[in-house]
């Protein structure tokens, strides 16, 4: 299932187009918390789904019926563009158990390139609900990977992803490996160059919100 957040305008929609925007786009500190809105805003969403129990609450001047979440997920995200989208789905998830990935593209002389992954940081998944963050879903080979990755730390009985921008053919490659995930998405753009990178998107995510890096 594929949730489009900006399908009906919201607040999300006006930090997506700041995303987006080149005239905005130099100021790092908003562009990451642009990520971090959408992150809050996906959270929000998702907590809707999610299962919840009945608690008698007691207050100054009595007890009152409220509901709680029932179970804490794992947060869990790809270094180092997904940290403010993180933070995002963590102010809400606030009590939530946290996993980290290295994944990143390490390109050949021809151009083409691998998804080389060297570290993980996590807590046991077994029939935990986990959230994974990651801004771009550009082929989606990284992010599958990634979700065979933490597989190894347990069998998760949910799987959301988060992202500000997808791409339509990474949506179909990840639902086509992992069909059983639920991906959200602050919007949905249909082209990918030869490069593999989204059109209109938004550019590096990772060099905007932290600057340029050395390629691999």
């Amino acid at each position: 299932m594929v949730v489009n957040l900006s399908k009906h305008y919201s607040l999300l929609c006006d930090f997506v187009s700041e995303l987006r925007n080149v005239d905005i786009q130099h100021d790092r500190m908003r562009f990451r918390r642009n990520l971090e809105r959408i992150g809050e805003v996906a959270a929000y969403e998702i907590s809707k789904h999610m299962a919840h129990k009945q608690v008698e609450t007691p207050t100054p001047l009595g007890t009152s019926q409220c509901k709680l979440l029932q179970e804490q997920p794992v947060l869990a995200t790809i270094l180092r563009a997904g940290l403010p989208l993180h933070q995002g789905l963590l102010n809400y998830f606030d009590r939530a158990d946290n996993a980290f990935i290295s994944a990143y593209r390490k390109h050949h002389p021809d151009g083409s390139f691998e998804i080389s992954m060297e570290y993980v940081s996590s807590p046991d998944l077994e029939d935990r609900i986990l959230i994974i963050s990651d801004p771009m879903i550009a082929t989606g080979a990284s992010l599958v990977k990634t979700i065979q990755f933490l597989r190894e730390e347990g069998k998760p009985k949910e799987v959301h992803i988060v992202c500000a921008i997808a791409c339509t053919v990474g949506i179909e490659y990840v639902h086509r490996s992992e069909p059983n995930v639920k991906i959200w998405c602050g919007a949905i753009d249909e082209e990918l160059t030869a490069k593999s990178y989204i059109v209109p998107g938004l550019g590096d995510a990772g060099d905007l919100a932290y600057g340029t890096k050395q390629q691999a």
